[in-house]
């Protein structure tokens, strides 16, 4: 299968941007540490003292994303029962620095993808519990994303070119699986609050539990199914199945979009983490469950 390069960034972050824009803006807050924690595909994030991570776009796309965290997580936090990065300081432009940037907690934990709950049984409750919080009817000024919680048919193309490039003995598997996904009744509800990026590794596990989700950037509205496909990346069917009846409203329709969403997002990651290993191990792991 081919695989691509995380996209580049469109301006240079660094530790030293991340101490220049604290002086300027937030000189209370100049004095703490600054260490990078992660550069992913859409942000600098950096440990801040002991409390606090700075949340850097690298792209001018990501910083849409982090003014929909900035603008919607705090309205959101107080009814979710898992702690989530809603932030606590915004940034603002500069001469040198050209998109709005976060101060948010630090919120414990390791990312499940790297350190998965003691118990996934109770892991997958959570989940469910959390999920059945978020998905509640959103307003309409949400943000909109055309990739996360449209109609699945939408992914058709994107699932296409990349099953054409896996092994010829998963490919007739995976088409039947997404042929019945796109079958499957449309969602006919309301658009609901969508995570719109949730897999193992924006879960937080403290201590064997699971303890935060992490990066809304990707937050928008739509199926629901689009974040419950998050069960096939983590845990077995007996666990799939804990996190559905905790969830409470997933009809067989929902479910049946839901693998099919885990097979669309399991290509992505397969196909665009050449310099991503962790993530092209989570696209392998949801490739396999789904062909299960």
């Amino acid at each position: 299968m081919p695989v691509h390069r995380m996209p580049a960034a469109e301006v240079p972050v660094s530790v030293e941007l991340v101490q220049l824009l604290l002086d300027e803006q937030f000189p209370d807050l100049a004095d703490l540490p600054v260490e990078v924690l992660a550069n992913g595909w859409d942000n600098l994030v950096c440990r801040l003292g002991e409390e606090f991570l700075v949340r850097l776009p690298r792209r001018a796309l990501a910083a849409e994303l982090v003014a929909h965290e900035q603008r919607w997580l705090p309205e959101l936090a107080g009814r979710l029962p898992l702690p989530v990065p809603a932030p606590v300081r915004v940034g603002q432009p500069t001469a040198t620095y050209p998109w709005s940037w976060s101060v948010v907690p630090f919120l414990p934990g390791r990312i499940a993808a790297r350190s998965e709950p003691d118990d996934l049984w109770s892991a997958a409750a959570a989940l469910g519990t959390f999920l059945a919080a978020l998905h509640t009817p959103a307003p309409s000024e949400a943000p909109v994303n055309p990739f996360r919680g449209i109609p699945l048919a939408g992914r058709a193309d994107g699932v296409r070119k990349g099953l054409a490039h896996v092994d010829p003995a998963d490919r007739a598997t995976a088409l039947r699986v997404w042929e019945t996904a796109v079958a499957a009744p449309a969602w006919d509800g309301p658009p609901v609050w969508l995570h719109g990026d949730l897999h193992p590794a924006n879960i937080l596990v403290d201590r064997g539990l699971v303890s935060a989700v992490i990066d809304f950037g990707d937050i928008t509205s739509g199926d629901p199914a689009a974040d419950l496909s998050v069960a096939w990346m983590l845990f077995t069917a007996e666990q799939r199945a804990a996190l559905r009846q905790a969830y409470g409203r997933a009809d067989d329709a929902t479910w049946e979009r839901a693998r099919g969403w885990a097979l669309a997002l399991s290509l992505v990651f397969l196909t665009h983490s050449a310099d991503n290993p962790l993530m092209h191990h989570i696209g392998e792991r949801a490739f396999r469950t789904v062909l299960e």
